[in-house]
């Protein structure tokens, strides 16, 4: 907790989707949110949501760094990354062209763990969670079907880079999380997703709330169930 018991939270990628739901919704309990975007729009309707906001784009180096100085002196008890795009339509590593497939890697699995890496002094000890939103395409034993391979693939990349980033972090006494959200009805998961993004985020509030200090490592849906790797 900080000193007035207003807990604080940083969510990268929170212009739209899930990021703005999960923004939302921490600051209707009363968290302190700092949320990013990338435009105006963005900007707009996080500020709506009750979060100050400020701005980076995940995949430039420079813009990163730029948000580490202007987040500097502050203190997290959540580091959220939220960022992530679906890839080409087609899906198909065979068709992709190499500029396709290394954007689609970089922004969903190397650029999160690279500004989780860039914000890591800017965690609480002992409470602090950094969480990466993933999703349970990335269970590589789950994959009997091959659905959308290539997005399912960055996200299998970026649940092993969890893992060591996991590893790498030492003696800092924080948790850290990949979280599932469920197939939720975003302009990813489309209209016949069953899950609202208000009750997704709801759960993951939840899941955080409760994992707080636990300094239990995992990869764990919206309802805090522990998954396969």
């Amino acid at each position: 907790m900080t000193l007035n018991n207003q807990r604080t939270a940083l969510v990268v990628g929170a212009s739209r989707g899930l990021g703005l739901g999960l923004a939302a919704e921490l600051a209707s309990r009363g968290w302190n949110v700092v949320g990013t975007v990338r435009d105006e729009a963005g900007a707009a309707r996080l500020a709506a949501a009750g979060a100050r906001v400020e701005r980076v784009d995940i995949a430039d180096p420079a813009s990163v760094a730029a948000l580490a100085r202007s987040l500097a002196g502050e203190i997290f008890d959540l580091v959220f990354i939220n960022a992530g795009i679906k890839g080409p339509e087609h899906q198909d590593a065979a068709q992709a062209s190499d500029d396709e497939i290394a954007t689609l890697f970089l922004v969903n699995a190397v650029a999160p763990v690279r500004i989780a890496r860039a914000l890591l002094d800017r965690v609480r000890d002992g409470i602090g969670i950094v969480a990466f939103m993933s999703s349970d395409l990335g269970n590589i034993a789950g994959n009997s079907d091959g659905y959308i391979e290539l997005y399912r693939a960055s996200k299998a990349a970026l649940n092993s880079l969890v893992r060591s980033f996991t590893a790498s972090i030492g003696g800092r006494r924080i948790t850290v999380l990949a979280v599932h959200p469920g197939w939720v009805r975003t302009d990813m998961g489309g209209a016949e997703a069953p899950l609202s993004v208000e009750a997704s985020c709801r759960g993951i509030a939840d899941v955080v709330e409760r994992r707080a200090g636990s300094l239990r490592h995992g990869f764990v849906d919206y309802r805090g169930r522990d998954m396969a790797w």
